[in-house]
């Protein structure tokens, strides 16, 4: 079964050759390293924890698992692999002092697989948010390696997907030591596609334990002094209140202009200011172009607005600057508890949405769109306590309208704004404890080993 796995893996990489010539700086990126390539790794004795995270999501998932791993576990090394550039940005900087390693994640062929194996010889490989790699997972149990999934997460649409290779990923599934997965549905769907159910536990979700910590709070204070945001003593300064449009895609940035603009230049109404974090960085430029190009449109209802890249140096100008675009890695959770109003993005199109976990843990009052079916039991749980405003099902200008009536809305009402804010931070308090399940449930496997 592996070798036709292997087969259609070969394939569908000679498919994809074209895509990593031509954007070789999102694609290519660690190539080498990815077919088993690593620099040198000094083994001292103490066993490995080889952790991975695909992105950036999964990479800030980690952290409170990384501090408690390491406390728990102190005479273990932890070794942190990433699929994508940002991603691998992320964690080098994240787990500064912590990682005796951060590597690309090797390709899914048995010599690439086999040159990471033995150069890092892990005793345990912890896959963040179920990336099932069956060569991985197969060679690792012949290497002797502990396999675990850890925050695990299964949407309908990717259990749909897996079940196309239904005997390959029941026999894979089956050879992992254990999942924990996030919710009960997400259990209940990796058993559908042949997983043990007495080796399925249900731990909750890593990201209600995040907190922002020293370097966090430094880059908040930064951002705050530069841009003249708020003033940080818990009374934001509702002059200027910030909308943060979070983890946006194509063609979000557009929709999301349109309706700041008409609420902007609503009479008498208060001129918020704007920051777009879009999801992507091989878009901030884009997303520049198109910020500056829209004060041009016939749809631009407030046409005077100035903007400001969070990668310019700094100027006398960026405290008056209505729109900031955050064009850097790992700086938009600090940016949340500048905010009042948070819009989390991936979910006015078919993407399925980004984390709504951090804006919440800041307290702030959040707004999604209609699809979020990657985090459907996180959103159903907020919009159950009355912590999230989520956008009826619309296309095309409906959609502005939506996005305009809600944030006007807020903007208008302190009282609902507040209650939003304190219900979300309520949600993620009483969620909390995944981590320490998580550890406790890795204890076993890491002792025996």
């Amino acid at each position: 079964m592996l070798l036709v796995y292997s087969i259609l893996l070969s394939l569908a990489f000679a498919l994809m050759m074209p895509l990593f010539l031509l954007r070789r700086d999102k694609y290519a990126t660690g190539f080498r390293e990815r077919l088993g390539n690593y620099p040198a790794f000094e083994h001292d004795g103490h066993p490995v924890i080889w952790l991975h995270c695909v992105s950036v999501g999964e990479a800030n998932a980690a952290r409170p698992l990384v501090d408690a791993l390491l406390a728990k576990f102190p005479r273990h090394r932890l070794i942190v692999s990433t699929t994508t550039k940002t991603g691998q940005e992320l964690a080098a900087q994240a787990f500064a002092g912590k990682a005796a390693a951060v590597f690309y994640f090797p390709f899914d062929w048995k010599f690439s697989v086999r040159k990471a194996l033995a150069h890092y010889r892990p005793s345990v490989i912890l896959l963040m948010e179920t990336e099932i790699w069956p060569r991985l997972i197969s060679e690792a149990k012949l290497a002797g390696a502990g396999v675990v999934i850890v925050n695990g997460r299964l949407s309908d649409r990717s259990a749909r997907r897996y079940s196309l290779i239904g005997p390959i990923i029941k026999n894979v599934l089956n050879r992992i030591d254990l999942a924990l997965m996030q919710s009960e549905s997400d259990a209940e769907r990796i058993v559908s596609l042949g997983r043990d159910r007495a080796r399925v536990v249900v731990t909750g979700n890593l990201k209600f334990d995040l907190e922002l910590n020293d370097t966090d709070r430094a880059v908040t204070e930064a951002l705050d002094t530069r841009f003249k945001i708020s003033n940080l003593t818990g009374e934001t300064s509702l002059s200027r209140p910030l909308i943060v449009a979070a983890s946006t895609h194509e063609p979000e940035e557009r929709w999301v202009l349109e309706a700041f603009c008409s609420v902007a230049a609503g009479v008498g109404r208060i001129k918020p200011r704007l920051l777009i974090a879009p999801r992507h960085p091989e878009r901030f430029a884009a997303v520049e172009k198109l910020v500056s190009d829209f004060r041009r449109d016939p749809a631009c209802e407030w046409p005077r607005y100035s903007f400001k890249r969070r990668s310019e140096p700094g100027s006398a100008e960026d405290k008056d600057a209505d729109i900031i675009i955050l064009d850097s890695i790992g700086e938009l959770r600090a940016v949340y508890p500048l905010a009042e109003i948070v819009f989390v993005g991936g979910s006015l199109i078919p993407h399925g949405g980004q984390s709504i976990l951090e804006p919440a843990a800041a307290g702030k009052a959040i707004i999604t769109g209609y699809h979020t079916h990657n985090f459907e039991a996180v959103v159903r749980t907020f919009i159950g306590n009355n912590a999230l405003i989520q956008l009826p099902d619309k296309t095309g200008e409906q959609i502005v309208d939506e996005l305009f009536l809600a944030v006007s809305d807020l903007l208008e009402n302190e009282a609902d704004r507040h209650s939003l804010g304190v219900n979300a931070a309520a949600v993620m308090n009483a969620n909390r404890g995944a981590t320490a399940k998580t550890v406790e449930l890795l204890a076993g496997i890491l002792e025996s080993r």
